[in-house]
């Protein structure tokens, strides 16, 4: 397997630090956990991830600038983007009345205003009607329930055009763009069916050629697949089992290179898939995560993790991405085993039911 690590094999999470203080990660995902290990960080891990999110999300606002064409749109309105989708996805996997529901739903609410409740994407689609990314951050925020008239009267007929449906892109990026169709509410541009059979892992492709570009398109194409992992039912049965077989594989690669982000991506994943959870990959690889984690709640993209007990350990552009996904990965995670424990008490002969 082809693994993305950049540092010395020797430099693993916990390297240079007392024995047993941190989880090795060789190996990790490739053995059995002990049962429940996942169920029994990942509250814990969903919250401080939260929290941290929280306290800087003064780091998601936009500039007074962010019109001009000067303005990056990858420092800009793509973090504020992902807060949006990650944080509407998170509201809907929690309790109502938990505090990870409530403060999800308040940081969805944050970006919302951020882009003038959507008259800042309206001008975004005048101002770049061929662009595909307006549309998608509006997308987040649409099958969230908060639309903007406007932004969609003109989007209606831009995406009716010969351009629109023949925009040249990566299929697991015109898969996404049928995602937000859908989210919309329009009629989409193409069959989904088709665009999938041609990504890396519509193929099926051999497993061995996993890496780190073809690692994010799988994790992507799951998301567009299953709506951010809100319709897991939509992941087809062979694809379903070959991501049960091959998961476990791709996250030790993962974790032994300290691709931190890329792993909670795949955890994502592996509990977005349909029927009963993948108990044994979470409770193995959630422990590591975990301990990876920033007493802070942050938790960096690549590399040994900082024993720097400052408040920012990490400089933001180096973390809140993959401080999001965990949070994410945490809240489906969470929901999946869950689901799964249900199912087992209904079927389970003898087994009594405790409702809290």
């Amino acid at each position: 397997m082809t693994t993305t690590a950049t540092q010395d094999p020797r430099e693993t999470p916990g390297a240079g630090r007392p024995a047993g203080e941190h989880a090795s990660s060789s190996g990790t995902a490739g053995a059995s956990g002990a049962p429940g290990a996942a169920l029994a960080v990942l509250p814990g891990v969903l919250a401080s991830a939260l929290a941290w999110t929280d306290a800087h999300r003064t780091r998601f606002a936009l500039p007074d600038d962010v019109l001009e064409p000067h303005t990056q749109v990858n420092a800009t309105l793509k973090p504020l983007g992902e807060l949006a989708q990650l944080g509407s996805t998170i509201r809907r996997t929690t309790a109502p009345g938990a505090p990870e529901h409530e403060l999800a739903g308040d940081l969805v609410a944050y970006a919302w205003e951020q882009l003038h409740e959507g008259a800042l994407l309206l001008e975004l689609l005048r101002a770049e009607p061929f662009a595909a990314y307006p549309y998608e951050i509006y997308a987040a925020f649409a099958g969230y329930g908060l639309r903007h008239e406007g932004f969609e009267a003109l989007a209606r007929p831009l995406t009716a055009t010969r351009a629109w449906a023949h925009t040249e892109q990566h299929a697991n990026r015109q898969l996404g763009l049928v995602n937000s169709e859908r989210r919309v509410g329009v009629v989409t541009h193409t069959d989904a069916g088709g665009v999938l059979s041609r990504t890396w892992l519509g193929g099926l492709s051999e497993p061995w050629m996993f890496e780190g570009p073809s690692g994010y398109a799988l994790t992507h194409t799951v998301f567009h697949l299953t709506d951010w992992g809100r319709m897991p039912v939509r992941v087809p049965g062979k694809i379903d089992g070959y991501l049960r077989t091959w998961l476990p594989a791709w996250a030790d690669g993962c974790l032994e290179s300290g691709q931190w982000d890329l792993t909670g991506e795949l955890l994502a994943v592996a509990a977005s898939l349909p029927g009963p959870a993948p108990a044994e990959l979470l409770d193995a690889v959630w422990p590591v995560l975990a301990d990876v984690q920033h007493p802070t709640g942050c938790v960096p993209e690549t590399g040994v993790p900082v024993q720097d007990p400052a408040p920012d350990p990490y400089p933001f552009i180096d973390c809140y991405h993959s401080t999001l996904v965990t949070a994410f990965a945490a809240a489906l995670s969470l929901r999946s085993l869950r689901q799964t424990d249900a199912r087992t008490d209904e079927t389970t002969p003898g087994r009594e039911r405790h409702t809290p």
